[in-house]
């Protein structure tokens, strides 16, 4: 009997093995997060709704939210739910854009505390991102306020693609066409 427990143990311990060490982790979320094709208008729409919400260290809800709590509620509301829970671990995301490149929905990122990233927000374009600030909670503000965000400015990441409508009505005609096209 004492050879049956045994086995089995092994048996046991060769399949949680298996499953820890084959078990793809993450890589539905990070494809999700790479093909995610969001609206300019939803990404304003969602980000916006949420202005005046009050600043909360450690902030991840509507009662309040820290700066990069903000940005992970507001891309999981938009179906990106892969973001880091931290500014820092964002920064560590995403594709690298430069600052002459920024549109709509790509994350900025600040050093406000003089050691490394420790500030996130979403870039809405015309030269304004929406972000937690301590002082105000959700808030839009000026990229190159000269008083403060311009110098503090670290850079950016793309995380997923923003289009307007017209981009995307155009890019769903398209593949429309392709398909009835492959069906003939």
């Amino acid at each position: 009997m004492n050879h049956y427990k045994l086995l089995g143990n092994m048996v046991l311990a060769f399949v949680a093995t298996f499953v820890i060490f084959f078990t793809p982790i993450g890589e539905n979320e990070a494809a999700a997060a790479s093909s995610a094709t969001l609206t300019t208008e939803e990404l304003k729409t969602t980000a916006s709704k949420y202005i005046g919400v009050r600043y909360s260290y450690g902030g991840t809800t509507t009662s309040g939210f820290d700066c990069s709590g903000y940005v992970r509620y507001v891309f999981n509301e938009l179906g990106v739910s892969s973001l880091q829970r931290t500014s820092s671990s964002m920064y560590g995301q995403g594709e690298a854009v430069k600052k002459s490149d920024l549109t709509e929905g790509d994350l900025v990122f600040f050093n406000t505390s003089g050691s490394g990233i420790s500030h996130v927000g979403i870039y809405i374009g015309s030269g304004k991102f929406i972000h937690s600030s301590t002082s105000e909670g959700v808030t839009i503000t000026k990229l190159d306020d000269p008083y403060y965000w311009s110098s503090k400015y670290v850079g950016a990441k793309r995380i997923a693609t923003v289009q307007t409508a017209k981009e995307v009505a155009a890019e769903n005609k398209k593949v429309e066409e392709k398909e009835q096209t492959n069906e003939s």
